[in-house]
């Protein structure tokens, strides 16, 4: 057995779309879908995304808030773009199409993409952050002690979280959206581990990754638990309002956590990164091969992998068909 190569951090990232995938390094991305006739369609743009240009992005902790905004706002355009493909060619222009049309000068599908995130935001907030305050306070009776209220506060939004992810993922597309999560996860682990982008080895890698959507949520979790621990007040509007006046900060934070995760290989960071790569198990799947072409796609439309795996580990393009996979 070959020996274990130590992760080369690449800077792409990305999510699963609807029969496709999305891939970002710095301000350009693609989004790679398998078209209902069988072909991969590949679209490359670039998102310089909200203060583009502004110090404040570069602040940590502050600058986690709008990488936050600006990946829900790229993913809410990118599943537009994969839907798109997907739409019944039939449909006629409703009534109310043609008004907000009108109304937005052109503009009716970036006004709903902004809408659309704003409220997905907004109930994301409501479920896990409000409502798990709310059920907390039935037990305010039995229990005296603010401290242990706010761990079982903390227990129930986890519990919430997990229901949610398991109760998603039992839906028939969903399923199918975690096996390109999967595919998505494989290829930049297939990569930072120093192997060439092909099917066979990205196969072979891991669907599990740190610097996961799914691990960010939950150190949001994590983080929300300790913030609330010692931020303490005593009226009931007061306690639901500095929740809420929190989540940017909470988001900063995590944002922070997740990007020490995907670049540290410290035994504390493994361990606090352990629970979101377990949650993971649920939020991926293993893809199949013509997943995986597609995951491909988007990565070579957006990243020299070649080149990267010449600069950090040394490999010769030409060399590098000819690597094996270290499971192997």
């Amino acid at each position: 057995m070959a020996r274990k190569r130590k992760a080369h951090y690449s800077g792409i990232g990305g999510q699963a779309v609807l029969e496709g995938v999305m891939m970002k390094n710095k301000e350009k991305y693609a989004v790679a879908v398998r078209k209902p006739d069988g072909e991969i369609e590949v679209e490359v743009e670039n998102y310089q995304g909200l203060l583009h240009g502004n110090r404040l992005k570069e602040l940590p902790f502050v600058r986690g808030i709008f990488n936050f905004v600006d990946s829900m706002i790229l993913g809410m355009k990118c599943l537009n773009y994969s839907a798109s493909f997907y739409e019944d060619e039939d449909a006629k222009e409703t009534v109310v199409d043609r008004a907000l049309n009108k109304v937005t000068r052109g503009r009716a599908e970036k006004v709903f993409t902004a809408i659309v995130t704003i409220f997905s935001i907004v109930l994301a907030v409501g479920i896990f952050i409000v409502l798990p305050y709310f059920i907390t306070s039935y037990f305010k009776e039995y229990v005296r002690s603010n401290a242990l209220m706010t761990l079982i506060e903390g227990a129930i939004r986890i519990l919430i979280f997990l229901l949610y992810v398991l109760g998603i993922s039992l839906m028939k597309d969903i399923k199918r959206l975690y096996m390109y999560h999967g595919a998505e996860h494989k290829c930049i682990n297939c990569l930072e581990k120093g192997r060439p982008l092909t099917v066979r080895n990205v196969i072979h890698s891991s669907r599990l990754h740190k610097r996961c959507g799914t691990s960010f949520m939950f150190f949001v979790m994590f983080v929300s638990i300790i913030l609330f621990f010692f931020i303490q007040v005593s009226n009931p509007l007061a306690k639901v309002a500095l929740r809420i006046l929190l989540i940017p900060v909470i988001a900063g934070i995590s944002y922070e956590l997740i990007r020490l995760a995907g670049r540290s290989s410290n035994v504390f960071v493994q361990l606090l990164s352990l629970p979101g790569m377990l949650i993971q198990r649920l939020t991926t799947k293993e893809p199949s091969k013509d997943m995986i072409e597609v995951a491909i796609a988007s990565v070579e439309a957006v990243f020299d992998w070649r080149n990267y795996l010449a600069e950090e580990f040394g490999y010769e393009e030409k060399e590098a068909p000819a690597q094996k996979s270290e499971e192997e």
